[in-house]
């Protein structure tokens, strides 16, 4: 929403939407893809990165919004590794929108967009989420990157402070 609210200076990328459209494709690549988030599992950080780098590079926007990552240490500690050595990339706020489980349960479980969301994948994927979340909240604070917005109120209400966050720092 703030990216196409903000189409000629923001561009938006969520990890898990590059990662559907592979497997989507019908790909090798996506069937591979498809055999780790139908479970709500983490897909493999080589994977995940090569999706992400393609993307920032192949975009013609210098600010991009990347969406539902990093998900575990390993992937925090990739993508901090490849920014240290990619002068064209940095990475200047790290966004944590806090929910509880209760609200992101009827969140993920009312929007229905496809057989991955269940109370089984969603009850996994909660549980994935959760373990890393102090080490990856503990690496961004200490380089004063992070950011948390609540995510309780409305969709509306989180995406206008999340807006206003963002423009405050381009």
């Amino acid at each position: 929403m703030i990216a196409s609210q903000n189409a000629d200076s923001i561009k938006h990328y969520s990890t898990g939407d590059l990662l559907r459209e592979e497997v989507s494709s019908g790909s090798e690549r996506g069937k591979v893809i498809d055999s780790f988030i139908s479970q709500g599992d983490i897909v493999p950080i080589e994977i995940a990165i090569e999706t992400i780098v393609v993307a920032i590079k192949n975009s013609d926007l210098n600010t991009i919004i990347i969406d539902g990552y990093p998900r575990s240490n390993e992937q925090m500690n990739a993508l901090d590794t490849y920014i240290k050595e990619e002068d064209s990339i940095e990475l200047i706020s790290v966004i944590e929108v806090e929910v509880s489980e209760e609200t992101a349960r009827n969140r993920v479980l009312g929007r229905a967009r496809g057989a991955d969301d269940n109370h089984t994948v969603f009850n996994n994927r909660m549980k994935v989420y959760k373990e890393p979340l102090p080490d990856i909240q503990a690496f961004y604070t200490k380089k004063n990157i992070l950011t948390k917005i609540s995510g309780e109120p409305s969709i509306d209400t989180v995406v206008s402070q999340m807006q206003e966050f963002i423009k405050s720092i381009i």
